[in-house]
């Protein structure tokens, strides 16, 4: 298959389908689960609670994606247009060169267990590690399944953490949760040998629950974009220094990851999973080691002059449980993708919160964003003076001509327009 589709934003909802579902190889009929009425208020109430109804948003596919040598047309949920255009944008940047290449690391959770009141913290932090096999063993037992399909407790680890006059204990469980997002599976861990944990600490517990800081859970992406590609030496050189302000400045480096959060979260809440879990570790995972806010994602020039794209950061997604097995809007969206584990996920929404990056630091190192932007924006604010389906296009692109973007020129262009005829 080939996810360069040529003219797709000018076809119908219907031919989009016929095209998608010929291109990945799935059912057309499966596209159906995306439209309103494909998740009802019945079937939300099993998923939310006080349910009124549902709420819906735009799904559409970013094109143009290479990973690893194959196509894949990726579906993405979000409200504004500009942020589909531009993964697709960047993909096709990328993929002269050979697109994206990614990898990832285990699918690592992790489960804290805080201990207040322990008179000898350090002391205690051994006896748990001389229990480890104890308490391994004790989680372990909670999910035997687990490690039928080659997951489970890998390690016990034990912290002091110190803050003002108290000083924490906190066993952290480290558990391989296979394609689960795993949040249940290893809060259940840490109830169940939170009291042994704290018998043997000589503490009383407070808090047993997953962190949402999964750095033991990374993936990975990379690109080399053609510098001709991106619009010659020039742009290269200051896209590298867009990413140089945002890796040293935490002002510029907030908007810069949360371009890539643009295309990272579109494509986590298409297929069910957790955005504000992926979100939290992204951005805790910003602060590093050298404990200051800064870029996700890097440029370089390579010896050849071509720009080098790299991101690497924390993508706790599953496969199974959740709005994922349940929500047929996500079901469809998994099995556009033709992914087969969470590991595939993870490393594919990587690439697409790259391509997301690249585009936008191109725009912003050449012609700025608001032209590509507020044309993507005009059709809202068309729709917005009172449009109808036949006069958007004419009033899109009078704005388009005139760079004005405004609501209230947008109503006297629909007035002249209408007045014209």
């Amino acid at each position: 298959m080939t996810s360069r589709i040529p003219g797709m934003r000018d076809l119908s909802i219907g031919e989009r389908r016929a095209v998608v579902a010929e291109t990945t190889g799935i059912d057309v009929a499966e596209l159906a689960a995306f439209d309103a009425d494909g998740f009802d208020g019945e079937a939300a109430s099993q998923l939310s609670e006080n349910v009124l109804g549902t709420f819906a948003l735009p799904v559409g596919v970013a094109a143009n994606l290479t990973v690893n040598g194959a196509d894949v047309l990726v579906p993405m949920v979000t409200e504004e247009a500009s942020v589909i255009a531009a993964a697709s944008n960047g993909a096709r940047i990328a993929r002269v060169l050979g697109g994206f290449h990614t990898s990832s690391t285990g699918p690592i959770m992790q489960a804290q267990i805080q201990l207040v009141d322990v008179v000898d913290p350090h002391a205690a932090r051994l006896r748990l590690l001389e229990a480890r096999a104890e308490l391994v063993e004790l989680a372990a037992a909670q999910d035997p399944k687990l490690a039928e399909v080659g997951g489970g407790v890998r390690d016990l680890l034990v912290r002091t953490v110190g803050f003002e006059d108290e000083t924490y204990l906190v066993a952290h469980l480290v558990v391989d949760v296979r394609d689960a997002m795993g949040a249940n599976a290893v809060n259940t861990m840490a109830e169940a040998v939170a009291d042994r944990v704290a018998e043997i600490a000589g503490g009383r517990v407070v808090l047993r629950i997953l962190t949402n800081k999964a750095d033991m859970r990374l993936a990975r992406a990379r690109a080399v974009l053609d510098a001709e590609a991106l619009g010659g030496p020039l742009v290269v050189d200051d896209m590298v220094h867009a990413y140089k302000l945002a890796a040293g400045d935490p002002y510029r480096a907030a908007t810069h990851n949360k371009g890539i959060m643009n295309g990272i979260s579109a494509v986590v809440l298409a297929t069910g999973n957790d955005t504000r879990a992926v979100e939290a570790g992204a951005h805790s995972h910003a602060v590093g080691s050298a404990g200051r806010y800064t870029a996700l994602s890097t440029f370089e020039k390579d010896a050849d002059g071509n720009l080098v794209a790299t991101l690497e950061l924390p993508m706790p997604v599953g496969l199974v449980g959740g709005a994922t097995k349940t929500h047929p809007g996500a079901r469809a969206a998994v099995a556009l993708t033709g992914v087969s584990s969470a590991a595939e996920l993870a490393e594919l929404i990587t690439a697409v919160g790259l391509a997301q990056n690249i585009a936008a630091l191109r725009v912003l190192a050449s012609e700025g964003v608001q032209r590509g932007h507020m044309s993507l924006h005009a059709k809202n604010i068309a729709i917005a003076a009172g449009a109808g389906p036949d006069e958007v296009g004419p009033v899109v692109a009078r704005l388009i001509a005139d760079k004005t973007f405004g609501y209230d020129h947008a109503a006297a262009v629909l007035a002249e327009l209408r007045s014209g005829r």
